[in-house]
């Protein structure tokens, strides 16, 4: 992978002043790229990757280059295009599929990507219409179009749930970063701020990773939306001194039943606003329910390295050798959620 850093002939803008979280370019040499931020410099460096081979994109996913469910899912969509294009067509691009599906196991976008990408490559292949990687870009470039209108009909649709003036808590990121563009559950929020109605943010930081103080809280500044950072053992106190209206988050996978795996700690948080009596909602697009899982208890919970516990920024917080466990995700029991956002209107329950 090499690097580019934003201003280095670098056009960061996409009119919102948030640069592209993946994209698709033609460098100097003729050559097909994925280019995406490298989320794990931010705040304090917006940095590019660019991505050549699958290895590099796989890389990208495991080691949270590029997070977030549908972000993961166009880029690995990609990354079957460029193994189509270097590995031999279609037994390239199935290949890439295996290496790219063993990345991060929660997010059903990444499946769901992977499958519709295969499905077009081996329909060509076996009519002989049009070459293997050709097919994959088109697919991985319509994935890529449609989630960010899918985003954009979900905060539509969203802002019926925003009250004028409401104190919005969040939990992990979201939004723009974590999708093509607009964002899930910030998509939400963009759209009741661009409406005026004035919501403002608390910014839960999410441990261990940081995805909300890194992350949301860049964004929200960029966009100029009133947020304030909070640490997440304080989502209670601000529930139960009257300080938050409703809860909004994302999710990586949302099981046949309605139950909702997304950033650990949001179960949590669901019991807290059910104890205040305070709406929880979760945005997600279409791609991310899996009727294929019947609940939550079938879901796959993603463990990640027990360093991102133990370290901070590189520095050792615990003492050597103490074990941690590092569940990158929980699952919160469709009886919690208020109402699910999508990109074809809100849904409640019975799920």
């Amino acid at each position: 992978m090499s690097r580019v850093i934003a201003g280095a002939g670098v056009d960061t803008k996409n009119g919102d002043g948030l640069p592209p979280t993946l994209e698709w370019i033609v460098d100097e040499a003729g050559d097909g790229v994925l280019r995406l931020i490298d989320q794990r410099l931010l705040p304090g460096e917006l940095t590019f990757l660019e991505c050549r081979t699958v290895a590099a994109v796989a890389d990208a996913i495991r080691e949270l280059a590029v997070r977030g469910a549908p972000a993961i899912g166009a880029a690995a969509a990609y990354g079957v295009a460029i193994g189509a294009r270097d590995d031999g067509g279609l037994a390239g691009a199935v290949a890439a599929a295996v290496t790219l599906r063993a990345t991060r196991p929660t997010a059903v976008n990444l499946a769901w990507a992977l499958d519709r990408t295969l499905d077009a490559v081996r329909a060509a292949a076996a009519s002989a219409s049009a070459d293997a990687a050709t097919v994959a870009l088109g697919v991985a470039h319509r994935i890529a179009e449609d989630d960010v209108a899918a985003n954009r009909a979900m905060g539509a649709h969203g802002v019926a749930l925003i009250p004028h003036r409401a104190r919005i808590l969040t939990h992990c990121n979201a939004g723009h970063l974590a999708t093509v563009g607009y964002g899930t559950a910030i998509g939400v929020i963009r759209a009741a701020w661009e409406a005026g109605r004035e919501p403002s943010v608390w910014v839960d930081e999410t441990r261990p990773v940081l995805q909300g103080a890194r992350l949301t809280a860049w964004e929200l500044q960029r966009l100029g939306i009133a947020a304030t950072l909070v640490a997440d053992v304080m989502a209670g106190s601000l529930m139960a001194s009257g300080h938050v209206d409703l809860v909004i988050v994302g999710a990586d996978r949302i099981a046949a039943n309605g139950d909702v795996a997304n950033k650990i700690g949001t179960y949590a948080l669901a019991v807290l606003a059910r104890h205040h009596d305070i709406p929880f909602y979760v945005a997600a697009p279409t791609s991310t329910i899996d009727p294929a899982t019947a609940t939550g208890a079938d879901i796959v919970v993603e463990e990640r390295d027990p360093d991102e516990v133990t370290r901070f920024g590189g520095t050792a917080i615990a003492p050597p050798g103490m074990p941690a466990l590092n569940r990158a995700f929980d699952v919160t029991p469709a009886a919690l959620v208020s109402a699910i956002v999508t990109e074809h209107g809100i849904v409640r329950p019975p799920f």
